[in-house]
């Protein structure tokens, strides 16, 4: 058994972390400062509400706790607020978890695994994108993951502190046991929009753009079901503890689904006619966003369950309805 602090373990992703560890049977501690995040998502393991600005909660923290590794989680993610207010996403994403970096170095805490994105890729040059495609972020959110990536490099060989950077490309679903789920506020992630609008509560879901170079003209992501995400982290932190050594896997599904694919299988997993209204075009939205995730299955041996659209969507769904209605 570990003890694993957990950064932004109320959000959606982290929720579904903490439960999973706790689950293969580490202990536990969330620190989160509730502004995206509930506290009745933690489900286990010791609370502490407290914001990585606040190098003092972070001593207290680290002096209580004899902590094994760290995951992170507390990152803002939303790419037009980076491009409007890119401040907010240099304080929180690369000076806040600066802070964190430096408490774990003065406390010795060497194994970190950190959430990183697939915008750190930028425009993509091929697809599937793979872990050596160029890294040319085009917005402030993929800008300051990229930046954490590389000083944890300069970290690893001045401190010794191991780090593995998973770089999602789209999370989604719910856990299959309806305790956890995707409630951002605002949300702006596909499949929880559309079950939006098929429960009611939005009127419409809006199709940007018909013309792409894809099959049925829009926009093809790679969508990986949450808790694949994170039995990947779990898979790398294990990597972390025996082998001590860094590294950075990219992670998807490997095939991607339309915007229409998704809102087709929603609507056949409801059995509800879902609204939909085409706008324009969005800038900086590529046609295909598809991750090589061959690095991650070979060296972690991860091996997704839930790759199945339909599948992902029903868990959705199904928190969709328990939660909201």
């Amino acid at each position: 058994m570990k003890t694993i602090l957990v950064v932004g373990g109320a959000g959606y992703i982290g929720s579904h972390m903490v439960k999973m560890l706790l689950k293969a049977g580490h202990q536990v501690v969330v620190l989160d400062n509730l502004s995206n995040g509930y506290r009745d998502a933690v489900l286990g393991g010791d609370f502490v509400f407290g914001d990585l600005s606040d190098r003092q909660c972070l001593d207290y923290l680290f002096n209580g706790y004899q902590f094994d590794g760290v995951m992170h989680f507390a990152s803002f993610i939303m790419v037009g607020e980076s491009v409007q207010n890119p401040a907010k996403y240099y304080q929180n994403n690369l000076t806040n978890t600066l802070n964190l970096l430096d408490t774990m170095v003065a406390h010795e805490v060497k194994n970190f695994i950190f959430s990183s994105t697939a915008a750190i890729f930028g425009e993509p040059r091929y697809t599937p994108i793979n872990e050596e495609h160029p890294k040319n972020p085009i917005n402030p959110y993929g800008l300051s993951k990229l930046m954490i990536e590389q000083i944890l490099q300069n970290y690893d060989k001045a401190y010794g502190l191991k780090s593995i950077c998973l770089r999602y490309f789209n999370a989604a679903g719910a856990d299959p046991e309806g305790e956890l789920g995707e409630r951002h506020m605002p949300e702006t992630h596909l499949i929880p929009l559309v079950l939006q609008a098929a429960s009611g509560r939005r009127t419409h879901i809006n199709i940007f753009g018909q013309d792409y170079d894809t099959p049925d003209g829009t926009c093809v992501r790679d969508y990986i079901h949450v808790n694949d995400l994170c039995q990947a982290h779990l898979l790398a932190l294990d990597k972390l503890f025996d082998e001590k050594t860094s590294s950075a896997y990219n992670l998807g599904n490997g095939e991607g689904f339309s915007v229409q694919e998704v809102i087709d299988v929603a609507k056949d997993v409801t059995n509800i006619d879902i609204p939909v209204v085409i706008g324009e075009k969005r800038e900086g939205d590529p046609a295909r966003l598809v991750a090589d995730a061959k690095l991650a299955r070979e060296e972690l041996n991860w091996q997704p369950e839930y790759t199945d659209l339909n599948t992902i969507i029903q868990h959705a769904w199904q928190w969709e309805k328990d939660f909201f209605n």
